[in-house]
């Protein structure tokens, strides 16, 4: 019998074709250029030093290979700090942006070191690359392999969640920092961080100078194989390769997964009036989509300028990029930024089926990672419940205005508030792509956090330093009688149950859920919608309000553990309102405060759905019961009659956004039962749920 011999530091890493490739007694370094007429590798020995110890030139002869250069460098090895430079033509009426002096970051670097120094001869001198040895112990880590429809999504930022003072972790706004914090990630109960950008993008200016207001978010990438330096504790070059596997690690063996934020469609180098810092320095005309002759950059993106995507050379590049992360640093999924830019030919035109997304979705060694779009861009494309095939799910941004409008008490929104608890099928179930597509939410990094959604009517960008002309206009937001934060208990009672009621929903609709970080404890941005360059009190987590708002930490916590457990709602396969069999319950019955059909067409913003428990085989653990959701978005107390079909189920109370806590949630469902007569009376804008007893006996 052959016996199966595990060796404990085996690796399985994605060798990356370019880059800085580590050999026993050397590097080999490799970069493309079609139409660079000479390539230099600069090498340095300190992060601070300002000139090369060593320049390399690459010789066209032996050094070059089709549009590929590569040298051996014998003698230098893990840790070398190096960038390339390229010769070539400088015409930029074509699309042409070579600069022989130049020093240029290598687009495969895998990390880098120290920030944009200051430059007394007008030449930008910006991070320096690092080699790095990929072998990291990970003893024993694997991807964890949820599945998206049991998913419970946590959107947060790496630097944000634990850099404010009252954090209490050692190592405030890093890798590590989070490592602190998965006790209080597991407690929520949330299965995946979606962490902001992670991968380079710059910290200073260009000529080493401090930003007034630095691009906090991080949507501004400078390299996509590098993890941000700036989240990293230590100061040694590469450092924040092993802090980064070490969190992930660390999150895996809590049972939490890592989907990163990721940012394909633009770079930091701008348009034409923007620095030449890699892309543009080695192949201008293939990285970037240009228009007329080249002479200007198509900004889809919004920021400047817009990557090919689906030129085959920065499709190659985006396809290893992803293997790399997936690979080499365990990662679960991504979230790809603006992803219709990602469906533009080399025209900037949309086109259907666009090869870059067939090859993210069907590559084998990606096959065990979630893939969400954000299925706009900012140039008007909008593609929510039309991208990609059923390996994509999408922010369903849908989703998020038909919500905040119901629960606002807009007119005419019972309707969409409906389809969108069930789970979007009229976005979704055409294409055959089931509810597990749509990532719901109602708040995200970008707009106001869920406490400001409930406290301001306009936005308040002033910090920004634009006028307040920057982010959303239309929130679909409200104030309850006050412009901010108040006093007044009536106005805090009704925010606060107003927030209860968009977490109840968000975690009852089926669909994979998203919550903001800090949502669940009424973090405020005072009213910002577009935070993205406050490294500040105004974006940090502040961890005072765990405490101050407890009980709606343990809401929040209960209502994802009941999500958890209820595969009643989550589930695979769209709602049908029809029985399995004669005599039976439908799978999901609508209807009014009375019991009786609903008005779809009426201005009545109350409802009562009857969920039943799926059937034993999507149930193996024998835990799905009947759900019985009531809702009143109206401004007045109403009285609902539970319908006749509810009768022959003993219900109990398992939530009441109205009610005073402890008695807001019942999180083990033992809450009261309705009352005899099945007569009750909602509050204004409330929603009571009822769950059976007893999980559905298993024929």
């Amino acid at each position: 019998m052959l016996m199966r011999h595990v060796h404990p530091k085996l690796q399985f890493t994605h060798m990356l074709p370019y880059g800085a490739i580590l050999h026993e007694n050397g590097v080999q370094f490799v970069v493309y250029s079609k139409s660079a007429t000479a390539m230099r590798l600069l090498l340095y020995d300190r992060v601070e030093d300002t000139e090369p110890a060593e320049i390399i030139e690459f010789d066209p002869e032996n050094d070059r290979w089709g549009d590929i250069w590569s040298v051996f460098v014998p003698g230098v090895g893990a840790g070398q700090l190096y960038h390339f430079q390229a010769d070539g033509p400088r015409d930029p009426e074509r699309g042409q942006w070579f600069d022989g002096k130049a020093r240029l970051i290598d687009p495969y670097a895998k990390a880098l070191a120290g920030n944009f120094q200051p430059s007394p001869d007008g030449i930008i001198r910006p991070p320096k690359c690092v080699v790095i040895d990929d072998y990291f112990d990970w003893e024993g880590d694997r991807h964890l392999k949820r599945k998206i429809s049991e998913t419970v999504i946590y959107e947060m930022h790496v630097r944000g969640f634990t850099r404010h003072p009252t954090s209490g972790v050692a190592h405030p706004g890093t890798y590590l920092g989070i490592i602190e914090k998965i006790p209080y990630l597991k407690s929520l109960g949330v299965t995946a961080v979606e962490l902001m950008p992670v991968h380079e993008f710059p910290i200073n200016g260009i000529w080493g100078q401090p930003l007034e207001r630095p691009n906090y978010w991080g949507y501004d990438p400078m390299a996509f194989f590098a993890p941000h330096r700036g989240y990293a504790v230590g100061d040694t070059p590469g450092c924040q390769v092993t802090e980064f596997k070490q969190m992930v690690k660390a999150l895996h063996a809590a049972g939490i997964e890592v989907i990163l934020d990721v940012v394909f469609n633009h770079t930091c180098e701008g348009n034409e009036l923007g620095p030449v810092l890699s892309f543009k320095g080695l192949e201008n005309r293939v990285y970037y989509l240009l228009g007329n002759g080249g002479s200007y950059y198509m900004n889809f993106s919004g920021c400047g300028n817009t990557v090919n995507g689906n030129h085959p050379v920065v499709r190659e590049m985006i396809f290893h990029c992803l293997r790399h992360w997936v690979h080499n640093y365990h990662v679960d999924g991504f979230r790809f930024d603006l992803a219709s830019i990602l469906s533009r030919d080399r025209q900037g035109n949309l086109v259907p089926n666009p090869p870059l997304l067939e090859v993210i979705a069907e590559d084998p060694l990606l096959a065990d990672t979630k893939i969400i779009a954000e299925a706009w861009d900012a140039a008007g494309a909008y593609q929510v419940g039309s991208f990609g095939d059923l390996r994509w799910a999408e922010w369903n941004g849908r989703y998020r205005d038909d919500v905040r409008r119901f629960w606002r008490g807009d007119k005419g929104m019972l309707g969409p508030f409906v389809t969108r608890l069930a789970g979007s099928s009229d976005l979704y179930e055409h294409a055959g792509r089931p509810p597990y597509c749509s990532i719901n939410f109602v708040t995200s990094h970008d707009g106001f956090t869920l406490n400001d959604l409930v406290s301001y009517k306009e936005k308040h960008n002033e910090a920004n330093g634009e006028g307040n002309r920057d982010g959303e206009n239309n929130n679909y937001s409200e104030n309850y009688g006050v412009e901010g934060p108040t006093k007044r208990p009536e106005i805090e009672a009704i925010r606060l149950r107003q927030i209860k009621n968009f977490l109840a929903t968000l975690m009852l609709s089926q669909g994979v859920p998203m919550i903001l970080s800090g949502d669940e404890c009424r973090r405020t941005q005072r009213g910002n919608n577009n935070a993205y360059c406050q490294d500040n009190e105004i974006s940090w987590f502040n961890w005072d309000l765990v405490k101050q708002h407890e009980s709606l930490v343990r809401f929040t916590s209960a209502l994802i553990h009941f999500r958890r457990s209820q595969p009643t709602v989550r589930r695979e396969h769209f709602l049908t309102g029809q029985p399995r069999f004669e005599g039976d319950l439908p799978d999901v019955s609508w209807f009014s405060a009375l019991g009786t059909a609903v008005d779809w067409h009426g201005d009545d913003a109350t409802l009562i759905a009857l969920l039943k428990a799926v059937e034993p085989e999507h149930d193996p653990e024998g835990q799905a019961r009947d759900v019985l959701i009531l809702v009143n978005a109206t401004p007045n107390s109403r009285e609902f009659i539970l319908p006749p079909v509810a009768k022959g189920t003993r219900w109990r109370l398992f939530l009441d956004t109205a009610a005073a806590p402890p008695y807001d949630i019942y999180p083990n469902l033992d809450g009261p039962p309705p009352p005899r007569s099945r007569r009750l009376t909602l509050a204004y804008r409330s929603m009571c749920v009822f769950v059976s007893e007893n999980p559905r006996p298993r024929n």
